[in-house]
């Protein structure tokens, strides 16, 4: 990940690319399946949800709870989306605090940036997914700092790709055309057809 852009910096923009697609999904959409194939609307929702609150606690440094069953944070009442957003904003802000990206954190002990790349992935990538699961439209090359976005993550996911891959985390990749943008790539080397509807 580039010096110069911190996590809390590259999921600001990430954030805004993602909260108008959340805010987007229609009740009527929530079981319709998505590009995660174990996952419908209403699971990637709650999938992410989970991971957005726990990545702040990875970011302070302490221990983050993915053991047992994803909590339904749509079920406790029809303001999910601006409880998400509101999450979202704390995920930012947790990831932006001075020392964030510094250290390890995470029960594997790894390098704070790299764990930061893993949620900005998450927040990048199911958006994508939440978007097109719900006839949405996802502005991936839209507005200032989503290169930056884009280029942290292909490097991240060259990184993490061999384990995600046998973990089941990430597909076999997609091949795309010679002239395929910086983002079909990433979403292509993570498994997924950017060309599929």
């Amino acid at each position: 990940m580039n010096s110069t852009h911190t996590t809390g910096d590259l999921l600001a923009v990430a954030a805004a690319h993602a909260l108008p697609v959340v805010r987007g999904i229609p009740e009527d959409r929530l079981a319709a399946p998505t590009p995660c194939a174990e996952y419908d609307v209403r699971d990637l929702m709650n999938h992410l949800f989970h991971v957005v609150v726990q990545f702040q606690e990875l970011a302070a440094k302490r221990n983050a709870d993915f053991g047992g069953a994803t909590p339904d944070r749509l079920g406790r009442g029809a303001d999910w989306r601006e409880r998400f957003a509101a999450e979202t904003e704390k995920l930012v802000t947790a990831w932006s605090a001075p020392g964030a990206d510094e250290g390890r954190t995470g029960a594997m002990d790894m390098p704070a940036r790299t764990v930061g790349a893993m949620v900005l992935l998450d927040l990048t990538v199911h958006a994508w997914d939440l978007a097109r699961a719900t006839g949405q439209e996802y502005a991936a090359g839209a507005g200032a700092g989503t290169g930056e976005v884009v280029g942290a993550l292909r490097a991240a996911v060259a990184e993490l790709a061999p384990t995600a891959r046998s973990m089941g985390v990430f597909g076999e990749p997609v091949p795309v055309p010679a002239g395929a943008t910086e983002f079909e790539r990433l979403l292509a080397e993570t498994g997924r057809d950017p060309y599929a509807h």
